[in-house]
């Protein structure tokens, strides 16, 4: 099992990033989230989780933060979530807006993300309850370093085609960004995946196109 991995970044796409490590170039999806702190030509260490499948090449998935994997992991062990539902779910809410979902037993925040329906969100509920437990210290400390000032050069196009890849249509991406820009002028200085975040609640309402597991 590979727990870790550290090397230098070698590109960053739209849901992975490629890192050297020894001289190979792994093949890493990730949050929106993760993907935000990668930066060409800097080494990283990424916790990771590696998810074999039958007849398929295997995937590997890597998290700048702990809870972001703890999350996904515990994502997988519920039957009817692949490894792209469970990390569509870290595209659209924080480690901790997860935890507080499942403590306040609150389905509403599941069916946001792009491919859950109400019986899913349910049976989400009902397996992690107890298991992922809100931790309040946390909840209140500041959040993983982002950058200040103005949003990554092109940050609604990454946005717009992010939405894309989780099945939405370019025009309905574009509509939903500017819809989340007009009503938080703010966000216009956000990185990307704090656009992506609101731009996905803007559309929570429209009936999203399954996400591919």
């Amino acid at each position: 099992m590979i727990s870790s991995i550290r090397g230098e970044v070698l590109h960053t796409g739209l849901d992975h990033a490629v890192i050297d490590v020894s001289g190979f170039g792994l093949h890493v999806s990730a949050t929106a989230q993760t993907l935000s702190q990668l930066r060409v030509g800097e080494q990283v260490m990424l916790r990771t989780s590696y998810v074999p499948r039958q007849d398929e090449a295997p995937l590997l998935f890597g998290f700048a933060e702990t809870g972001e994997r703890e999350i996904f992991t515990s994502m997988l062990s519920i039957s009817g979530v692949g490894p792209r539902l469970a990390l569509a779910v870290l595209s659209v809410h924080s480690p901790q807006d997860v935890r507080r979902a499942i403590r306040d037993s609150d389905t509403a925040a599941f069916t946001r993300v792009p491919g859950i329906g109400k019986k899913t969100a349910q049976r989400i509920l009902l397996e992690l309850a107890g298991k992922l437990v809100l931790d309040e210290v946390e909840s209140a400390a500041p959040g993983a370093p982002q950058s200040e000032g103005s949003a990554p050069s092109g940050a609604s196009a990454e946005v717009t085609a992010a939405l894309v890849s989780l099945g939405w249509s370019e025009k309905d991406a574009e509509k939903a960004l500017g819809a989340a820009l007009h009503a938080e002028p703010t966000l216009s200085e956000a990185d990307t995946s704090t656009l992506l975040r609101a731009a996905l609640r803007g559309l929570s309402g429209a009936g999203a196109s399954d996400v591919r597991r």
